[in-house]
C-alpha cells in the first residue's frame, strides 16, 4: 500500500488546474459559497476523488438494478433483468444491502438532526511530508513500518465543532482508513462531539470515487446534512450538502467560523431542505 493511500484528499489550489462540476445543484452550491474554487485530483497519491464529474446512479427500476458497483470492499458483480415479476439474476453473484451504518439515535439525541461531517481537506490537512507548524504528528503503521502522518487543523475548527456538538447529531464520516482516522479524531474531537466514526469501508465505491451513501445512516433524509469539501463525495445526495473550500494551510482562513451561524438556524428548521435549497440559491 502507497503511504498516501491512507488518506483521501485533493491537490493544493496552487498546483492544480480548474475542474467545473457537472451537477447543476453542486455547482450552485459551490459557487455561492465561494465563487473560485478550484479543485483537482492528486490521482497518483490519492485515491478519493478519480473524477468530478461523476454521475448519480440511474434512478430507472424498470430495466435493471444498479450497475457494477464495488462496495465496502467487494463487487456487486451482477446484470438483473426482470422476467415477469421476478427478478433474475444472471452469472453473477449479488451481495445483499448492509445494515443500517448508525445506530440507534440515543436519548440525548432525539429530535435533533444529523450532520455528517468529513474529515481531510474539511476539517484538518495532513501530509507524510513534515509540516513544521502541525498540530499533531501521527504514527500510522504500513506493511509492518511506522510512518509519521502530519496534521495541521483548520482555523477555528474547535468551536465549530464544539458548538455542532450542542447543536447536532454528529457523525464523522471519511473516506480515509481508519488506522489513519481513528487516531486522528481522538487528537481533534476533545470534547466527545461525534457520536460514530465512519470510515472508507463503510463508503459506496462508484464510478472511481468513494460516495457517502446518505441513505445507509439509518436516519431520515430530511434531518440529515453532509459537510464535506467533494460533491464527489455526496452525489447521490447533493440536496442535503453544505459544500466548503477545500482547505491546506490557510491560517486566515473563517469559513467553519462563518458556517456556525447559519448551522445554528438550520437547527431550528422542521427539514433541511428548504434552507439548503436556499444556501444554494442565494
Amino acid at each position: 500500500m502507497d503511504n498516501p493511500s491512507i488518506i483521501t484528499q485533493v491537490t493544493n489550489p496552487k498546483e492544480e488546474e480548474i475542474l467545473s462540476c457537472t451537477q447543476d445543484k453542486v455547482s450552485q452550491c459551490n459557487i455561492s459559497l465561494k465563487k473560485q474554487r478550484s479543485r483537482s485530483i492528486f490521482s497518483t497519491l490519492f485515491c478519493c476523488f478519480r473524477d468530478y464529474n461523476v454521475e448519480p446512479p440511474s434512478t430507472n427500476s424498470t430495466s435493471a438494478l444498479p450497475p457494477l458497483v464495488e462496495e465496502n470492499g467487494g463487487l456487486q458483480k451482477g446484470i438483473y433483468y426482470f422476467h415477469g415479476t421476478e427478478a433474475v439474476q444472471q452469472s453473477f453473484h449479488y451481495k445483499p444491502p448492509a445494515k443500517y451504518l448508525l445506530p440507534e439515535l440515543t436519548a440525548s439525541d432525539y429530535g435533533k438532526k444529523c450532520v455528517v461531517i468529513d474529515l481531510d481537506e474539511t476539517l484538518v490537512h495532513s501530509s507524510f511530508k513534515p509540516i513544521s507548524n502541525a498540530d499533531f504528528i501521527v504514527p500510522v503503521e504500513i506493511d509492518g513500518t511506522i510512518h509519521q502522518v502530519y496534521v495541521l487543523k483548520r482555523p477555528h475548527v474547535d468551536e465549530f465543532l464544539q458548538r455542532m456538538g450542542e447543536l447536532f447529531e454528529c457523525v464523522l464520516f471519511t473516506a480515509s482508513l481508519a488506522k489513519y482516522a481513528d487516531p486522528v479524531a481522538d487528537l481533534l474531537d476533545r470534547w466527545g462531539v461525534f457520536r460514530a466514526r465512519l470510515f472508507r469501508e463503510s463508503c459506496v465505491f462508484h464510478r472511481g470515487n468513494y460516495v457517502k451513501d446518505l441513505s445507509r445512516l439509518g436516519r431520515e433524509l430530511s434531518k440529515v446534512i453532509i459537510v464535506d469539501n467533494s460533491p464527489a463525495s455526496y452525489i447521490f445526495h447533493p440536496e442535503n450538502a453544505v459544500p466548503v473550500q477545500s482547505w491546506f494551510d490557510d491560517m486566515t482562513d473563517t469559513e467553519l467560523l462563518d458556517l456556525i451561524p447559519f448551522f445554528e438556524g438550520l437547527s431550528k428548521e422542521e427539514e433541511v431542505y428548504s434552507m439548503l435549497h436556499k444556501l444554494c440559491n442565494r
